[in-house]
């Protein structure tokens, strides 16, 4: 059964309708910070460790508040917005990003020739972080910035390709692209190595889902 998100509840205000709420009563947004806090927390922390997760947190929300006047109120659910400004926070990080991505390759170097790279459009055939993460470590401090945040948005935090495209403001084809070429950057660093297919995938109930909906242009 699919997980229904809290915007998409009967009777449960849309992410879209708190934060249009907040432009007249701020303390609204608050509601925004507890739905989707804890998983911006986890993506932070994965991609730079707990030293600057909360820094990043705190950083992703106070821009979003401040820029919650030009918000979209047509797009209901506020996550790849978050995630976009989050992933711009992080971009400032860049260096303790790759220390941590290389420290991490070494620690997991024998398990590193088998990179799980079979990226496809299906929203279920995203693979899980904790089975991603030590396969594509070897890689990722080598990929350049852009590649790394447009692959762990849809690997880590779970994005569709299309929700890709509003986080970093980019068409989605060029985030198809990407990957194409991603992929073959990775199995080129692996010396041809196929990708492993993931031992299991995730379920919709144990990732969030969204019913799909139009790409439309990036937030400003």
């Amino acid at each position: 059964m699919e997980q229904v998100r809290p915007a998409d509840k009967p009777g449960e205000a849309s992410d879209a309708d708190l934060i249009e709420r907040s432009l007249r009563e701020p303390s609204q947004f608050g509601a925004i910070f507890d739905r989707h806090a804890p998983e911006i927390m986890r993506y932070a922390h994965a991609r730079l460790g707990s030293a600057l997760a909360e820094e990043i947190v705190a950083e992703t929300f106070l821009a979003a508040f401040r820029r919650r006047d030009r918000y979209d109120l047509g797009r209901r659910d506020a996550r790849p917005w978050l995630y976009g400004i989050a992933t711009r926070q992080i971009g400032k990080h860049r260096r303790s990003e790759e220390r941590g991505q290389r420290a991490l390759a070494r620690l997991h170097a024998e398990q590193a020739g088998t990179v799980t790279a079979d990226f496809t459009d299906r929203s279920d055939d995203r693979v899980t972080a904790q089975q991603l993460r030590p396969r594509i470590a070897a890689v990722l401090a080598g990929l350049p910035a852009r590649d790394r945040d447009l692959l762990l948005l849809i690997a880590w935090a779970g994005l569709r390709y299309d929700e890709t495209a509003e986080a970093l403001g980019i068409p989605i084809g060029t985030v198809r692209s990407r990957l194409n070429s991603i992929r073959i950057r990775t199995r080129a660093a692996l010396g041809g190595t196929n990708p492993a297919q993931p031992t299991s995938e995730p379920t919709r109930e144990s990732q969030p889902t969204r019913e799909s909906q139009p790409t439309r242009e990036s937030q400003p």
